[in-house]
This record gives structure tokens, sequence and C-alpha cells, in this order.
């Protein structure tokens, strides 16, 4: 399943994936991000993990524009405990190097406690780190049942 969100101009500032295959999903951020299209977009995402029953985000900022500072605290006090809620315990954040989002990115992995997040400059690395935290869970479910 394939969502796109677009700002009021009609452009696309988000598309969302629900990779079963990989067992995550995916969320491409593309251009100038305001705060509300922040929480529009991170709300969506983390229903598209509920409804999938899926427990791991790759999340691409690779093509987004500035700084998400301004939704940092909302991201942190709001968003990861219902995202955790929703059942994420993985998350990979792709950042182009060196990049206002970047160092957004950087924050947020600091500081966020309720699943484990990790920054990454390459989208290699970061499918890497999921799979191996994603076989991890589905051999653990095996297990359970």
């Amino acid at each position: 399943m394939r969502t796109e969100l677009v700002n009021a101009f009609g452009n696309t500032f988000l598309t969302i994936t629900q990779d079963h295959e990989n067992r995550w999903i995916r969320a491409d951020w593309q251009g100038y991000s305001t705060e509300e299209a922040i929480k529009t977009g991170m709300t969506a995402y983390t229903q598209a993990l509920e409804q999938s029953h899926l427990h791991a985000m790759l999340i691409d900022t690779r093509q987004m524009a500035g700084s998400w500072s301004h939704s940092l605290d909302w991201m942190l006090e709001e968003w990861a405990p219902q995202a955790a809620r929703a059942g994420l315990q993985y998350y990979a954040l792709l950042v182009e190097p060196e990049s206002f989002a970047e160092a957004s990115a950087d924050a947020f992995y600091e500081q966020v406690r309720y699943f484990k997040a990790k920054v990454f400059e390459d989208l290699e690395s970061a499918e890497n780190w999921l799979q191996r935290r994603s076989n991890w869970l589905q051999s653990r479910s095996y297990q359970l049942t």
C-alpha cells in the first residue's frame, strides 16, 4: 500500500509505503516541511504502522530541505510514545550528510527513549540495520508461537 501526502500547493511532501517483504514502513520526505506537515506526516505513517502490524520504519529525509527542529519537542514528547504504542520498535532515519536535517536527526536520536533509533547517511546501511532487527523479530515471533 502506498500513500502520498500533498501540501497546499498540490506538491507531494511525503510518500508512505508499507513494505511487507522487508517488514517495515518506508516514508520518503520531499521539499521543505512545515511544523504542520511534519505532524500530519508522522501521524500518517504511525497509523500505517499500526494498521500493518509492522514494527520498524525506514524514514528517508535526503530530499527534505531545511531543518525540522521546530517539531523536535512534539516528536519526542507526543509522537514517540504514540508510535511505540502503535508497535514501533526500530526506527532508521536516513539523512543527507552535513545538512540541517542531519542536525535535527542527531538531536532526535540522542533523546528518543521509546524505541531503538539510528541515523544513517546511506540507504544500504539503514536497510541492513533494519533487516537484521526484522529478522530477529520474526524469529522471535516463531519461537513464541
